[in-house]
């Protein structure tokens, strides 16, 4: 098989499309061929060695794919060969096959565009457990999403659209704030690409309270950090919940305590690799609820552009540099 292939830790642009040796399936495993691969932002980090783990070399990046099984190990009970499957791992998508538990693999209809099915589950999977799970959101709800027009940033504010929440989307561009509009966003912040110094996050935190109707949310999404979640957390509501999902913006920010405790708020945490290990039945009924809301209409993925696999790196280059509006899918031919 071919496979984009991590060599050393390092720039993107190191990587290679390549010849490897065929994976072969051991007991509870199975082989996939996959047809299609979403890219994430971890994907840019963990060819790096920035990522909270790093994979022993030579590998291939890829957090998610989907495509159909080639075989199976001993004790597999759950697939079969010729099953459609999505599929999630911390790396390896980024290839023509993939070897994989099968408690990280699940059946999709033939009908289910492959494409569809590998730039959905795991954006929406994240964003799913941190506003169902961590947040508990419902229709009473004011939602802030940072990074709105992003992979997982689009999935909170369709998710919490579903749930019928009021969704303030905070975005870098224009152009990404008229998407967020189309996915239902009631109103949007644009804070430009810029780091902001202590004037601009004061202005910043003033902008979004007034966009509240409530004078604080109750759900604040953060897929961003850096100089924009601390003046974030400042226009929380009083008890509301943070949810710390990443630092596209680079430097992890820290926040005063005091803030916690003057607006008796919770910061949460998110990570969904850790989740799907520790909680995998919650995690598969989170999979089996995203099935549904797509099958009602009730969210609607965007994958904004597919490109073939072997020229994925210029794409985990534009995701790094935060250029990916939506969601970005690779394809094998």
């Amino acid at each position: 098989m071919k496979a984009l292939l991590c060599k050393e830790f390092g720039p993107v642009s190191n990587l290679s499309w390549e010849e490897t040796a065929d994976p072969v399936a051991g007991p509870n495993e199975i082989v996939v061929d996959i047809k299609a691969a979403g890219l994430n932002y971890p994907d840019n980090l963990i060819v790096q060695g920035l990522y909270q783990f790093k994979p022993n070399l030579p590998f291939s990046p890829g957090h998610e794919g989907a495509g159909t099984v080639s075989s199976v190990g001993k004790n597999v009970s759950s697939l079969k060969v010729g099953d459609n499957v999505v599929f999630f791992k911390g790396f390896g998508a980024f290839a023509e096959k993939i070897v994989i538990h099968e408690m990280f693999a699940f059946p999709i209809p033939r009908s289910f565009p492959h494409h569809i099915a590998a730039g959905v589950f795991m954006v929406y999977g994240t964003s799913l457990h941190a506003l169902l799970q961590r947040a508990n959101i419902s229709e009473k709800d004011e939602v802030l999403v940072l990074g709105a027009a992003g992979g997982v940033g689009l999935a909170a504010v369709d998710i919490a659209k579903a749930y019928g929440a009021r969704v303030v989307a905070a975005v870098s561009n224009k152009e990404k704030a008229e998407v967020c509009v189309r996915y239902g966003a009631d109103d949007v912040v644009v804070y430009g690409r810029e780091k902001l110094d202590k004037e601009d996050q004061m202005a910043f935190t003033r902008e979004l309270k007034s966009k509240s109707k409530k004078g604080g949310y109750s759900i604040i999404y953060d897929p961003v950090g850096d100089c924009f979640s601390e003046p974030a957390l400042r226009s929380i509501g009083w008890k509301g919940t943070y949810l710390v999902v990443g630092f596209a913006a680079g430097k992890i920010p820290s926040f005063p305590a005091n803030l916690m405790l003057l607006k008796g708020c919770a910061v949460s945490g998110v990570f969904i690799g850790r989740f799907q290990k520790e909680e995998p039945v919650v995690h598969a009924k989170n999979l089996k609820k995203i099935g549904a809301l797509l099958a009602e209409g009730k969210i609607n993925p965007f994958i904004s552009k597919t490109v073939p696999m072997k020229d994925a790196v210029s794409s985990i280059e534009d995701i790094a540099k935060r250029k990916v509006l939506g969601k970005v899918v690779f394809l094998n031919n």
